[in-house]
């Protein structure tokens, strides 16, 4: 039998999830062809999924004319069938859940992008989906923003399994990493179990490329182009090791404490003249999580190279840092201002879901009175 390519990642410690759902994916059953076939070991979720999905079909029409008749407002009815479709992909991830002993098989769902800058509303909602959600391989996505840090620990500590997202930056990475043992060490005072506890955190990398490579271009450093976003994730890859193995973890991990792993986020090519699987095929690595898109996996599928290559050219990832640095390029700056970006990005998808709910409730009121 031919060897899937993408089921072949897996081989060197890294799951991939799939960035996309929709309930057509799940009604076709290619979710579960993907799972079985291509080795799909779970699905992320966020504002701009959920809205392609709602405004590209009629597949949830009925729901929203249901709980508009009801009494329902538009956010109300857009978690209820968010909530609908999560709890159906982590029943077909069940199966992966419990072979991975509670290490994969995880479905997220994100608090309103809306919360993004409020931490109170952030633990209050992200609560209220677990609870709502009600299934052991969900991960509740929550912005590593400076808001959503103490939400995160918050979380951690009530036993919440949380995936960090929009996270862009190495010193707001550490941060992250700190609120979530910081959460552990919490929970492990109040003397309650840490050992159902996953996390991830999802470090954004195309993107970091698209903001920085036309600077490179005006300062003539195009041997640095496509590189920033690479060197970010090996130079986090390796922040992640010194913590994970550090004695402070160490204590935590006597009472079967998780390590929270690194996620790759946006991994498909924005710049057409890089490879369309450039950030799957060099950051493959033990004990990390890469999010896919649907066409992304297609093409590596297709003729992706499935070998360890996060740890290789190490030198090279930092040098490269450093050459940004010295040319006026600040990482720190950039990457503030991709986290505000992507806060507007989600807050416009959320706004364009809420509206195509509004819109349908509408058309079928118009109808009733013609």
């Amino acid at each position: 039998m031919e060897k899937n390519n993408v089921k072949q990642i897996h081989n060197f410690g890294q799951s991939i999830w799939l960035d996309f759902i929709d309930r057509q994916i799940m009604n076709s059953g290619k979710l579960k062809k993907m799972i079985d076939e291509d080795g799909i070991r779970g699905v992320t979720s966020n504002p701009s999924i959920f809205e392609k999905a709602i405004t590209g079909s009629n597949d949830y029409q009925d729901d929203i004319l249901k709980h508009a008749a009801e009494g329902k407002n538009n956010e109300a009815i857009f978690y209820i069938m968010a909530i609908k479709d999560i709890q159906r992909a982590a029943d077909l991830f069940k199966p992966t859940f419990d072979e991975s002993n509670g290490v994969d098989g995880f479905v997220s769902l994100e608090v309103s992008p809306l919360l993004a800058r409020d931490t109170d509303g952030t633990i209050k909602q992200a609560m209220e989906l677990w609870q709502l959600v009600d299934r052991k391989n969900i991960m509740i996505k929550i912005p590593g923003t400076v808001e959503g840090l103490p939400a995160i620990r918050k979380c951690i500590s009530e036993g919440v399994n949380i995936n960090v997202t929009l996270l862009f930056g190495l010193p707001r990475y550490k941060e992250v990493v700190e609120a979530y043992l910081m959460g552990l060490e919490d929970r492990v005072k109040m003397n309650k179990p840490i050992d159902n506890i996953q996390s991830v955190a999802s470090f954004f990398l195309s993107r970091i490329d698209v903001m920085i490579d036309p600077l490179l271009k005006v300062q003539s450093l195009t041997e640095l182009k496509g590189e920033g976003a690479i060197a970010s994730a090996r130079e986090a890859y390796q922040i992640y090791k010194k913590i994970f193995n550090s004695e402070r973890f160490e204590d935590i991990a006597k009472k079967e404490a998780h390590r929270q792993r690194l996620l790759w986020a946006s991994t498909s090519s924005k710049d057409p003249s890089f490879s369309d699987v450039k950030y799957i095929e060099t950051l493959i690595g033990n004990e990390t999580v890469n999010t896919v898109p649907l066409e992304t996996i297609d093409a590596f599928r297709d003729h992706g190279l499935a070998a360890s290559t996060l740890e290789q050219h190490l030198d090279r990832a930092a040098d490269v840092l450093v050459q940004l640095k010295k040319h006026g390029i600040e990482l720190n700056e950039i990457t503030q201002k991709l986290e505000n970006e992507g806060i507007e990005k989600f807050n416009k998808a959320y706004d364009q879901v809420l509206t195509a709910i509004d819109n349908q409730r509408k058309i079928k009121h118009s109808q009733q009175n013609e």
